[in-house]
């Protein structure tokens, strides 16, 4: 099966479609690092909404964030309220969205997961991200994610 072909995939560009929001499917060599992805994409590695899979206050989340920050452990705690936090499993992962680590789209809505990012994504007018694989990426208006996914905003990321 291609990756083209992959349900996540499919699901998200069926629902951006659906929604009338304008985007660009990027196609390109899987890549397993957000330089990498930046790299072969052509874009700011700021651009790169990168989506991390969490565990904090009783349920899962997906916090999301330019690709050139890293997540800020005490900040998410205190937005979420919760003493603990941790990364989801690769086995969580795949149980929770039916993807690889790395290949998750910024929108928690795809999966039932409530979207908490970070505030400094605004920088870009476009954004970019990976769309359910290692090889293919998404590019769309930042303006039409952040209408689209309404995403808890926060400063989760350094």
């Amino acid at each position: 099966m291609s990756e083209c072909d992959q349900p996540v995939f499919k699901r998200l560009v069926g629902t951006l479609t659906d929604a009338g929001i304008s985007f660009r499917h990027l196609h390109h060599e899987p890549v397993y690092t957000s330089p990498d992805a930046a790299r072969v994409r052509g874009t700011p590695l700021h651009s790169g909404a990168k989506a991390l899979l969490l565990s904090g206050g009783g349920a899962f989340r997906l916090a999301v964030m330019p690709a050139d920050l890293a997540l800020d452990n005490n900040a998410l705690r205190k937005v979420l309220g919760s003493r603990r936090l941790r990364f989801a499993t690769k086995e969580e992962v795949v149980d929770l969205t039916g993807l690889t680590p790395g290949s998750i789209p910024p929108f928690g809505s795809l999966f039932d997961l409530q979207t908490i990012c970070d505030e400094r994504l605004a920088d870009n007018e476009q954004v970019v991200f990976n769309a359910g694989s290692h090889s293919d990426s998404i590019q769309m208006k930042y303006s039409d994610y952040i209408a689209f996914e309404q995403p808890q905003s926060a400063r989760i990321a350094k």
